[in-house]
Order: structure tokens, then sequence, then C-alpha cells
């Protein structure tokens, strides 16, 4: 059986012919081939490869945790949890001296077909053994990324990069190359924009950071934005709450109606015409930790620079694609939310229809929404930044609540706003931000 093994030298990666083909030879990149000599059962990766050193992060990526907080509890059991010098460049595993059998490649292949999303993405088995090479390179690349020891994975760190960071990214390749093969030789091809929906806490910001990573890995140039991107400033969201008296949904960020539409209608419209080489352009960033963690703008001069041409812009948040419902039927769940419904009527056209291909993230009960948005302000107080206190994540969370109980079940039922059903991937998870069989 196929053995995994780690020294401390120069990378010679070999692995057995049963589970590659020509096809799936990774030559395009510049990680090189992981097509097997044939004559040998033995994986073996070694940790100062210089032709598998991890890819430089982008400006975008490099500012996903510095103001948000960051990770779930399967980042925080492996024995190197997200540093300061992780948040802001590439990472490296930490490797014992000496060699150390981890799994065989049979073991984990069996694993990778376990998982929940293989079927839904439209994987077999076989598939997996044709690609079992780039599921390797895929997972020990985000084991640099997260600092994870790969010789020692726990079971939720195996189950967060193997069910779940990897299959979503193979699915997300796959509507980047239906959505390329769209336009003729010498046309100019817009980035493909993939929503994801998903609720505050999920890990929504930590998976769109793997995928934007593993793209920048295979040479595929990325751009990542969110709603939160969009925020009215600190001064605009006096404004609104001067201009709403008595209504908490509309009293700090968040609801329909805190965002300023117009500049994301800018910064989408410009994104989708970075197309050719040389254009650069800058997204715009929000500092959740000002003003005691009720957030601002942050200045344009901290703002990342992408540049084209772009193949995918990833854009999250935990109310894209809500469309509006009856009257009726928010009055029911909160008075509140009738301004908040009408609100929402104008968002379609500034985030929406700009998305051709979705994620949908969901859960089964709103209020683990509490517990997690507690994890992340937790975990930004650790890193030095302001947050929230507990009480105030409880009143925070609060406001949000009513949204959830009134948009998520038609977005569960008949998928975002303007969906296409053949380019939407749902994805039920746990308590433990896992993906799981229910869908």
């Amino acid at each position: 059986m196929a053995t995994l093994n780690v020294f401390s030298q120069t990378l010679h990666p070999t692995i057995s012919s049963s589970f590659c083909s020509s096809s799936s030879s990774y030559s395009n990149s510049n990680y090189g081939s992981f097509c097997p000599n044939s004559n040998t059962s033995k994986f073996h990766f070694f940790s100062n490869s210089s032709s598998l050193s991890a890819p430089t992060l982008s400006n975008s990526s490099k500012t996903l945790f510095t103001k948000s907080g960051s990770g779930g509890s399967w980042l925080q059991s492996s024995s190197a949890s997200v540093s300061n010098e992780q948040k802001n460049g590439p990472v490296y595993s930490v490797f014992p001296s000496s060699p150390a059998q981890v799994s065989s490649v049979q073991d984990l292949y069996k694993f990778i077909c376990s998982g929940p999303l293989l079927d839904r993405i439209g994987l077999t088995p076989e598939n997996v053994a044709e690609s079992i090479d780039k599921w390797l390179t895929y997972g020990r690349q985000l084991c640099r990324l997260f600092q994870l020891n790969e010789l020692f994975l726990t079971e939720p760190q195996k189950v967060r990069l193997y069910h779940y960071y990897i299959p979503v990214f193979l699915w997300c390749e796959s509507e980047i190359v239906q959505h390329r093969s769209k336009f003729k030789d010498g046309e100019d091809i817009p980035p493909l924009v993939i929503g994801f929906s998903a609720p505050q806490g999920c890990g929504k910001t930590t998976l769109v950071f793997a995928l934007d990573y593993l793209f920048q890995m295979i040479g595929r140039k990325s751009a990542t934005i969110s709603i939160d991107d969009f925020y009215l400033t600190a001064e605009g969201q006096n404004k609104l709450r001067e201009a709403n008296p008595g209504n908490a949904l509309l009293e700090f960020r968040g609801n329909a109606g805190s965002h300023d539409l117009p500049i994301s209608v800018e910064t989408l419209s410009a994104l989708t015409k970075m197309s050719k080489e040389g254009i650069k352009m800058k997204l715009p960033r929000y500092d959740k930790s000002a003003f005691g963690g009720r957030g601002d703008r942050a200045d344009p001069s901290t703002w990342p620079e992408v540049e084209g041409p772009l193949e995918v812009v990833l854009f999250e948040g935990w109310m894209l694609g809500f469309k509006p419902v009856p009257v009726d039927a928010v009055k029911s769940v909160d008075p509140q939310l009738e301004i908040i419904n009408k609100n929402l009527e104008a968002y379609y056209d500034a985030w929406d229809k700009y998305i051709k291909s979705w994620i949908v993230i969901k859960i089964k009960d709103p209020s683990c929404v509490y517990q997690w948005r507690l994890q992340a302000e937790i975990a930004m107080r650790e890193a030095g930044n302001p947050g929230m206190s507990d009480d105030e994540v409880n009143d925070f969370v609060s406001r949000y609540l009513p949204a959830y109980n009134a948009y998520l079940p038609t977005l569960y039922s008949q998928g975002p706003n303007g969906s296409d059903p053949q380019h939407l991937l749902t994805i039920e998870i746990d308590e433990k931000r896992n993906p799981i069989l229910g869908v």
C-alpha cells in the first residue's frame, strides 16, 4: 500500500499509476506533473521544495483576516493557529526532521470519496482516482496556508480540507471553464463572478480565502470582495439611523439599506471589465474594528489593488441573493422589516445581477449565528483589534435574525435572486461548519 512520507530535502513526488492518468497531469502550472513512475508505490513529500513553494498572496488576500477576525474551531486544534505572519504572506507547515508515516494514499482516496459533496459537484470515485495528484497538491498547499501539520491532521481538519474546501474549489474551476468556453478565440472574456451566500460566522470568509489562494496557485488571477466592503461610512450609517428612529434593524450596519449601493455598482461593473493585461483598480474595504467595533470604511490608501486580466471574482455576503417577500410575511416576522423589505428591491441591480454562479451555504437553525459571531469577535480581540463584547454581540446578532427568519426559507427553496439552477451549488453545514448530507 502506498505511504506518504515527509523529509527535509528537495521534493521528488511519485505516486502509483493506479491513481493517475495522462489527462490529470499538472503540466500547466509551476508545480510540475504528478504523473507517476510506474515502478514506484510510495508518495513522498519533502519540505524544502523550491518547486512547491507557496505562492505569494495578493493584496486582496492579505487583508481578508486583518480587520474582521478569522478562523473556525477546526483551526484551533492545530499545533499552529493563524499567525500574524500568515495573515500577511505565504506560510509553511512545520515538519519534523525524521520521516513519519501519515496515511496511505489509498486511505486518503477512500476518505475523499466518502465526502458529502462529491456527488453533488458531479465527481465519481473514478474521477478522484484519475486526479488524485491534484487533490494531494491542493491539500498540501492548504496545509501550508493554514499552518497545519500535514503529518498529523485532526479529523476536523481533514474534513475541512478534503470534504469541503477542495471539492468547492473543483466546482468553481468547472464553472470557470464552462464560462470561458462560451467565448470565441480572441474575444475579451470577463471574469466569472461567483457569489457565496452564507450566514455570518459560518466560515465563508475563510472558505473564500482558501479558494483565492488555490486560484493563485494554479495561475488564475482572482479578486475577492464582500458585501461588508460596501457598507455605508460611519457618517452615512449615523444618517440612516437618524432617518429611521426607533428601528433597531437600521440602527447599525447589516440589513438592506445600510450599504452604499452606488459604490457597489461602480466596483462590480469595473471588475467585470478587467479582462485585459495591465488594467488595475483598487477594491474598497471596510474596517469592522473602527469605532469600538461599529465599523467604518477603511482609508482608501489601504485598499488592495488588483490587476487584470481577472478570471474569477469571489463575492461573499450573509444576505447575497435575498429577495423581497410579501409585506404581510415580513410583518409577521417583525414589523421593523417592512422598510428592509422595501430597501431590498434595489439590491438585485446593485449586486445579484453580476453573479453568474452561486454557492449557498445552508444552515438548519439561524440561532447558531450568535455562537459563530461570538467566536469571530473573540478572535478579533485576541488578534489585538477592538471587538464587541459578548453582550454587544448578542445585541448585534439580534438585529439580523429577523432577516434570516424572513428570507432564508425563500433562498433555500427557490435559490438566490436571478440564479440559474444549473450553476448553483447548495451546501448544508452543521454547527461545526462542516458540510453534511442534507440537501
